[in-house]
């Protein structure tokens, strides 16, 4: 609004020992503006770029696992979007691995946990969410498509264990099911453990049945009411590669 001559020669007005009123009724200059080039300098302030999020590590995948679960996007003011997961108080580790997952993904940002009924939302603030997690839009998850960009598909094919682990710490559990049988005449009971993953969305149970094909993982899908509904992994092998990759939650 003012050019550079015209601070300068208000600044040098004020130096000279008159006072903010008198510059001010002088000149049409406001006092705030005075007051700001004689404290901070007559030179243009420049916005200090945004610096743009990691997307290319370990981290971002499993937070688009984690995102794709529990995690929400809303438009918070001024085009700034807030990053809401729900994490469960049961397991303090996974509230950990969200943050630190965050973290990674917008080094240069702040998290905060705002605690819910059971849970706690682990809460992160950007313009720039809403281009890294471009599956946002109004409405569930379930009730519109869920396919990611070219270069979602490249993070999640790079890291598919990390993609793999979000989605189950979000939607997944491990469990340790039983049954009986006759052993030497004698019946036992015999306990193993198996995979969980439950989502109402068809495309992201697919997104996570095509990790889980592209790491050798063995799979079948459970129905409930006659519906496609769990995705189960119960085949001793992979179950241990689970295990070293994914885990239960903590």
């Amino acid at each position: 609004m003012y050019d550079l001559v015209t601070r300068r020669e208000a600044v040098a007005l004020l130096a000279s020992g008159r006072s903010l009123n008198s510059v001010s009724l002088a000149t049409g200059i406001s006092r705030s503006a005075l007051r700001t080039w004689r404290d901070v300098g007559v030179e243009p302030q420049r916005r200090t770029p945004i610096a743009p999020l990691c997307t290319s590590g370990p981290a971002y995948p499993y937070l688009l696992g984690l995102y794709l679960g529990d995690g929400c996007l809303s438009l918070h003011r001024r085009g700034v979007y807030a990053l809401r997961i729900a994490c469960s108080d049961a397991w303090p580790g996974l509230t950990r691995a969200c943050e630190s997952a965050i973290r990674s993904v917008h080094p240069h940002g702040s998290v905060s946990r705002n605690p819910q009924q059971g849970c706690v939302q682990v809460t992160s603030y950007s313009k720039q969410w809403v281009t890294v997690f471009p599956q946002h839009g109004p409405g569930k998850k379930h009730e519109r498509p869920i396919v990611l960009e070219p270069w979602q598909r490249e993070s999640v094919d790079a890291h598919p264990w990390e993609f793999i682990r979000g989605l189950v710490h979000s939607d997944g559990c491990r469990v340790t099911n039983w049954t009986t049988r006759m052993v030497g005449g004698v019946r036992k009971r015999c306990e193993y453990p198996r995979y969980f993953f439950t989502n109402v969305s068809v495309d992201i149970r697919r997104l996570y049945c095509d990790a889980l094909d592209r790491v050798g993982v063995e799979w079948k899908v459970t129905r409930r009411g006659g519906r496609p509904y769990n995705v189960s992994v119960a085949r001793r092998e992979s179950v241990a590669l689970m295990d070293v990759y994914v885990g239960a939650k903590y």
